[in-house]
């Protein structure tokens, strides 16, 4: 190891100029990181790192990466001195058609970015780990990632991968300082998931968190984060699964008309 321990560490967080993405390099500059926001949209990620280098402790660089190309993950990740903390946010859901109509262009798709994305940037950044004294990688799964439902076969397979790779990486990277943790968050209402997922259309979308009790919000995923790399670091939380209350598993979600927020 041999990054400097006075400097500000750095987190490299893929998918990170929306959505969970974007909380949790909100969440980790609050704690001082320099946080390198990676994406494909540049515009957006410069909103996003524009915004904390106003408003946080620490501060946020860019970088364009499509966690499906090997030269672009290469480049990119070829530009930084150092990583301390990896999340690998990028990923996403394609349709809801069942196993027997399912289109394999979408699953290819969502193997590629959620399955094959970890490992390109896992590969690429763990050189750099090795040489910082705090290293930690958070992989955001999902608690597809551990139970399947219906309509979900494409992504409950690249999930289940994604939670894979973190159990594997755990496994062959003992004896090593390296943290693995692999979060499994459940229904999380942020603003592109669900409308990507169903090709844009918004009526769709918003049934999805129809009456659900306070889903959870892209804050609350990057706060599991926070907790997890601000730990001790021989302390590993393996697994780390979280849904709103309303939402007992994949498939059993409580939906009321009654706005519980008002009397909270």
């Amino acid at each position: 190891m041999s990054a400097d321990e006075n400097a500000p560490a750095t987190a490299l967080i893929t998918g990170g100029g929306t959505g969970i993405g974007a909380a949790t390099a909100r969440r980790l500059a609050a704690e001082g990181f320099h946080v390198v926001i990676a994406g494909r949209r540049r515009e957006r990620l410069e909103e996003t790192a524009t915004s904390i280098n106003v408003d946080h402790p620490g501060s946020a660089s860019v970088a364009v990466m499509d966690v499906t190309s090997d030269d672009s993950v290469r480049e990119a990740v070829s530009a930084l001195d150092r990583c301390d903390v990896l999340v690998n946010n990028a990923g996403g859901a394609l349709g809801v058609s069942r196993v027997e109509d399912g289109d394999l262009n979408e699953w290819r798709e969502m193997y590629d970015s959620n399955v094959l994305g970890t490992v390109r940037v896992t590969q690429a950044v763990l050189p750099l780990l090795r040489r910082s004294p705090r290293a930690t990688i958070v992989n955001v799964s999902s608690i597809a990632g551990e139970l399947v439902y219906e309509g979900g076969g494409g992504y409950t397979a690249a999930k289940h991968g994604t939670s894979v790779i973190s159990e594997t990486l755990r496994l062959e990277l003992n004896g090593e300082h390296i943290r693995v943790t692999d979060l499994r968050p459940g229904m999380v209402h942020t603003e592109g998931f669900s409308l990507t997922r169903l090709h844009g259309d918004q009526a769709a979308a918003d049934k999805v968190y129809a009456g659900v009790d306070r889903p959870l919000v892209a804050e609350d995923v990057a706060e599991c984060v926070a907790f997890v790399v601000g730990l001790p670091q021989h302390v590993n939380i393996d697994v780390l699964t979280v849904k709103p209350v309303a939402q007992a598993a994949p498939h059993k979600i409580h939906r009321s008309p009654i706005d519980w927020k008002s009397e909270a």
